[in-house]
């Protein structure tokens, strides 16, 4: 019943799977298609993995996972989606993936990524002066390394033959849009239904948990305190400023503090602080002392004496730590 005759009766879904690419996003995709074919009675889609080489991939969870054969599935493909885990170290063109996915734009289809699957894209040069999404904890990297690309931090961007997403359940929510398109609304509702969604969400939705969400979110006026810290890293303002900017006052506002988040607001303000600089710390070419200052800290010692007390290990420690985590 749900039948297109714009569309091509079955198209090929090629995921070009990257060591550390996360098994749970390629299974979210599988049951897309499956629901997808058994929602429309035909085989609208047909899924293949593949790897660089034709041999099985190492996963985020440590499985070895057989693939279908080497990139040369891509060839006819309707949909081409790079899974990746994590942000590379810096790509060029004499990488062999980042050369067999610049080929691929010679093939008149929609070409994306996963999670930080964009970053072998925009090496490749393929989304230039396109919008495109990688996972929120890399968009910072992302858009350091590549200023060519329209980064956003939408759960999935579809711009002209390019498509990427976030990771995590975005994977859907990037396909059905696509489903939407070739198969029509009523189809891809259906099949987020049978998937238990409570709707279909759109590339304006964001990828982290609005704060109205999470703990304390009930309280506005805590919402109105954190929102203002997490806008105001690089500044801090104080408890008192704080508390004047939302209309209470500053033993009110350590009591919803102590009360939905069990810290007083300068602890929480501190820790949000040092989260962003160990973010940037592992995922970013900036100075150390670059990171402490835009972290809202006074100086380098100042920022160095924070980051030892929170996370037990320097700025500095951390850095040579995470670079040897991320050598092959």
């Amino acid at each position: 019943m749900f039948e297109s005759t714009d569309a091509p009766s079955t198209s090929t879904l090629v995921i070009l799977l990257l060591p550390g690419f996360s098994l749970g996003e390629v299974g979210l995709l599988a049951d897309c298609v499956s629901e997808v074919n058994e929602v429309a009675e035909r085989i609208c889609w047909r899924l293949q993995v593949c790897s660089m080489d034709g041999l099985p991939v190492a996963s985020a969870q440590g499985r070895q996972v057989p693939v279908d054969g080497t990139l040369e599935l891509a060839s006819g493909a309707g949909l081409i989606l790079v899974a990746a885990g994590g942000p590379p170290k810096v790509l060029t063109m004499q990488d062999d993936a980042v050369t067999a996915i610049a080929a691929l734009a010679r093939q008149r289809t929609v070409i994306g990524g996963i999670r930080a699957g964009a970053f072998w894209l925009a090496a490749a040069g393929l989304l230039n002066g396109c919008r495109a999404t990688v996972h929120w904890s890399m968009l910072e990297t992302f858009t350091e390394r590549h200023p060519q690309v329209i980064a956003t931090s939408g759960l999935f961007e579809c711009d002209r033959d390019r498509a990427t997403c976030g990771g995590g359940t975005s994977v859907v929510d990037l396909f059905l849009n696509l489903v939407s398109k070739d198969l029509g609304a009523e189809l891809a509702t259906t099949v987020a239904e049978r998937l238990l969604l409570d709707r279909l969400r759109g590339r304006d939705d964001k990828q982290r948990i609005p704060l109205r969400n999470r703990p304390g979110g009930t309280q506005p006026k805590l919402v109105q305190a954190v929102t203002l810290m997490e806008a105001n890293l690089e500044e801090p303002l104080t408890t008192d400023e704080i508390a004047q900017h939302v209309c209470v006052s500053r033993r009110q506002l350590e009591r919803l503090f102590k009360q939905h988040l069990d810290r007083v607001p300068s602890q929480y303000y501190l820790e949000l602080r040092l989260n962003r600089a160990r973010q940037m710390l592992r995922q970013s070419s900036k100075s150390i002392i670059q990171i402490g200052l835009s972290c809202g800290f006074s100086s380098g010692p100042h920022f160095s004496s924070a980051y030892r007390n929170h996370f037990g290990v320097t700025p500095r420690d951390d850095r040579q730590r995470s670079t040897l985590r991320d050598e092959p």
